[in-house]
């Protein structure tokens, strides 16, 4: 009786073992035959899409809310949290392929809010109100892919070579960034024009472009930001980064005003702050964003904004 169970059961294990090999050997099949019929601009923006790098970037764009800032703030506004939660609206982009060689332009439309834990009492450290603020910002990037095979799975054939840095914001902010000098271990990157700048990814194609910026573990990279403003107070300069693909281990950090002078027409800052490479290895985004003190001060000011983010990697151990 026993003899026979065990028979059964292996009958069982077996028969199982064999569906289970079977259906498994069928999935690589159908994803391979999908990846035939796509076109060579799908496989692109699938590629594309795919990018850690360039995924990296949303996490820390969308603060999920209010977010408590490191670093002092004037007491003179009363923010004691701020934050902003960014929805994705609209994807697009636009391929552009030259022989061997794809040019992608690529566009993100955020509805953003705006949230400010704030009091009206300069002597309180509890919020008493919270002010939400909507606003839309749209993102820009620019990639560059290189055909290096041709086999039937378009996919395959493109790698993405370079990357540029993403910038955007709200509709003529009276607030402009106009210098980001990155203070690296052994380098500095110097960006004028994010979406001119690029970052390559792949040995042997550098060209004019600089090369990722690879952190190790608890580094750190000084940033200075230049801007110019139509207002004189301080604005409101922000840094955040770390946040991996599910938001976790997010930093805040607000920039520190080292001059400001008037030209005649806007003043010219200088801001610095510094960027920390925590010890998990992966891809990150730091993402600057820069409004006018008001936005925070005032309840009724919209939303001004200007953003800039830069990629970089951290190393394993």
């Amino acid at each position: 009786m026993v003899k026979e169970q065990m028979k059964t059961m292996v009958s069982i294990v077996f028969t199982a073992s064999v569906a289970l090999l079977f259906s498994g050997c069928q999935d690589p099949t159908s994803v391979e035959s999908a990846d035939q019929n796509i076109s060579e601009k799908q496989a692109i923006i699938n590629l594309l899409d795919e990018d850690q790098a360039i995924a990296s970037f949303e996490p820390n764009f969308d603060e999920g809310g209010t977010m408590q800032i490191l670093g002092k703030i004037s007491t003179e506004i009363y923010p004691l949290r701020v934050g902003q939660k960014m929805k994705l609206t609209n994807h697009n982009v636009d391929v552009n392929i030259q022989n061997d060689t794809a040019y992608a332009f690529i566009t993100n439309t955020f509805d953003g809010q705006l949230f400010i834990a704030a009091t009206y009492d300069p002597n309180s450290t509890e919020p008493d109100t919270i002010i939400k603020k909507s606003f839309t910002s749209v993102i820009t990037r620019n990639a560059i892919l290189v055909k290096m095979d041709s086999t039937r799975h378009p996919k395959h054939n493109w790698k993405v070579v370079a990357i540029s840095l993403p910038e955007g914001g709200t509709l003529n902010p009276d607030i402009d960034i106009t210098k980001l000098t990155v203070y690296l271990p052994g380098d500095s990157l110097v960006i004028t024009s994010p979406n001119d700048f690029y970052l390559y990814r792949k040995p042997g194609f550098p060209g004019k472009w600089k090369p990722f910026p690879i952190m190790p573990p608890h580094q750190d990279a000084t940033l200075k930001l230049e801007l110019t403003s139509a207002y004189p107070d301080t604005d409101f300069v922000t840094i955040t980064f770390g946040a991996d693909f599910k938001g976790m281990n997010r930093i805040k950090r607000k920039f520190v005003l080292v001059s400001s002078e008037f030209n005649g027409t806007n003043y010219e800052k200088v801001y610095v702050q510094t960027l920390n490479a925590h010890r998990n290895p992966g891809f990150f985004h730091s993402v600057i964003n820069a409004m006018p003190l008001q936005v925070i001060k005032d309840d009724s000011t919209p939303v001004e904004m200007e953003s800039w983010g830069l990629p970089y990697f951290v190393r394993p151990q």
